[in-house]
């Protein structure tokens, strides 16, 4: 299984493709740019969804769902909103089909036009500030801390499973503030929110920063995010939290009075973090056996599997295997038996090495002779002899190793990865033999950043929030720089 896989020396894409499906993640469906979730990856998007959801209401935020379809005449109403979006909508423009009057199958009903055509969401902010207008009076109503579960549906002609499709599943925060500051902060809370979880649970080192303003959410005044670096050098943006200002509230004409009864309009966020997240999940750990998970996030954190010649080696086996399996679940950790008698003990250690199970154990006749099991780590690919009243507090110490280990080796590789540079000519030969991060100063004009964009294909990922602010000069005009930023090619 595991052995065919192309080589991520060899092509990249290609492994990460074939890993997708052989890992049994995710396939191209019968719609053009849509993907299937298979059980196993939708397994992992649950366990992504369910610390998120819980990180989420620690901080407030309360889930609510609003429509799929969207009026058109709503896009409208926040111009740069619908600049950023109009490219990739998809619109039903009728209600109703009909058999062909010819014989030729279903055709849609002329005369079931819709008398104003509905986009399928591609992001909630205008459906959503249209309902907080009923919501919102007065401050007392304040502030809203709303998520939503959803799909979106962004048309995509080149898509990849998981980092680009035309459909994806996501989640989209909503909140309304009395005022700048409040709102201000919401997006920087859940920019920090999206950090941890992605630095603590999916062993991915990020940096937070700041979008350029062309690369901002479309009506956006201000979008925070975390950039990941992948292991073929390129970047991928693994979440975003946008502070909105008023723009929304006023183009909706969402107004609040304050406790002198002033009225003002309501001050704004929204971000989201999406599957894409499973792209980076895997790009990040994998390698050419197959996937790699940190055992925070993994289905199943361990698997057992019985060596056995005899029905009565199988059930000496099984009884150890109950034993360590009660004890590990008492421990929180979740474990899997593996005594399907349909494949060999060999596919199975394939298969689990494929699907990048943390933990293996192996238990034969001799291990149960000698109060032994083989304990192999999937991070390092190492067995080890453990004692069987030993190995309950070794697994617990070792999913502790490995969770570490991941994250220490992804931010070995981004610091490795990370070059700081001060030409433009220095700059393309790092973009073109090594790749990586790229820090080196912008005179902050959008024209600069286009024109390196268009020759090079690298963009400015983040203006790095916690790096030193050291003036220089822009390494593409010359012209006085006030701090540097962050350059890569990007998913």
């Amino acid at each position: 299984m595991a052995k065919n896989l192309t080589s991520r020396a060899e092509d990249y894409s290609k492994w990460y493709n074939e890993l997708v499906i052989k890992a049994d993640l995710a396939e191209n469906s019968g719609v053009r740019g849509c993907m299937v979730i298979k059980p196993y990856g939708f397994a992992i998007w649950e366990k992504m969804q369910a610390e998120l959801d819980r990180m989420f209401k620690e901080t407030g935020h309360q889930n609510a769902y609003f429509p799929l379809f969207i009026p058109k005449s709503y896009f409208s109403k926040e111009a740069s909103h619908v600049d950023g979006f109009a490219k990739e909508c998809a619109v039903v423009t009728h209600y109703r089909l009909k058999n062909d009057e010819n014989g030729n199958g279903i055709v849609v009903d002329p005369a079931a036009k819709l008398e104003e055509e509905l986009i399928v969401r591609p992001t909630s902010e205008t459906i959503i500030w249209d309902t907080y207008r009923k919501w919102i009076q007065s401050y007392r109503d304040l502030p809203i801390l709303v998520n939503q579960w959803a799909n979106v549906v962004r048309w995509e002609m080149r898509t990849r499973l998981f980092l680009r499709t035309a459909e994806f599943l996501w989640q989209e925060g909503h909140t309304a503030h009395a005022t700048r500051e409040e709102a201000i902060t919401e997006a920087e809370q859940m920019m920090n929110v999206y950090a941890d979880f992605v630095e603590n649970y999916m062993a991915v080192p990020v940096i937070k920063g700041l979008k350029t303003e062309s690369e901002r959410f479309a009506g956006a005044l201000e979008t925070y995010c975390i950039e990941a670096l992948m292991q073929d050098g390129k970047a991928l943006q693994a979440g975003t939290s946008h502070f909105l200002g008023q723009n929304f509230a006023k183009a909706f004409d969402v107004k609040f009075a304050d406790k002198e009864g002033k009225l003002d309009h309501v001050w704004a966020t929204s971000w989201g973090v999406s599957t894409r997240l499973m792209g980076a999940l895997i790009m990040t750990h994998s390698d050419d056996n197959g996937l790699v998970l940190p055992p925070n996030l993994a289905p199943d954190q361990v698997v057992i599997v019985p060596i056995y010649r005899n029905e009565e080696q199988l059930a000496a086996a099984s009884e150890v295997a109950e034993k360590l399996m009660t004890e590990l679940r008492s421990q929180g950790i979740r474990v899997k038996f593996d005594n399907r008698d349909t494949h060999k003990p060999g596919w199975k250690f394939n298969e689990y090495e494929l699907k990048g199970v943390p933990v293996r154990i192996a238990i034969g006749p001799k291990d149960v002779e000698n109060g032994t099991v083989e304990i192999a780590r999937r991070d390092t690919l190492s067995k080890e002899l453990v004692a069987v009243d030993n190995a309950v507090s070794y697994i617990t110490n070792v999913m502790e190793e490995i969770q570490k280990n991941l994250y220490t080796k992804a931010a070995t590789y981004r610091e490795e990865n990370t070059t700081v540079v001060s030409s433009y000519e220095e700059f393309k030969e790092v973009l073109e033999k090594k790749g990586g991060f790229i820090s080196a100063h912008w005179d902050g004009t959008a024209e600069t950043e286009e024109r390196v964009k268009n020759e090079t294909k690298a963009t400015i990922r983040c203006i790095p929030l916690d790096d030193d602010n050291e003036p220089g000069t822009c390494i593409f005009t010359g012209k006085p720089s006030a701090r540097k930023v962050l350059f890569a090619k990007a998913y």
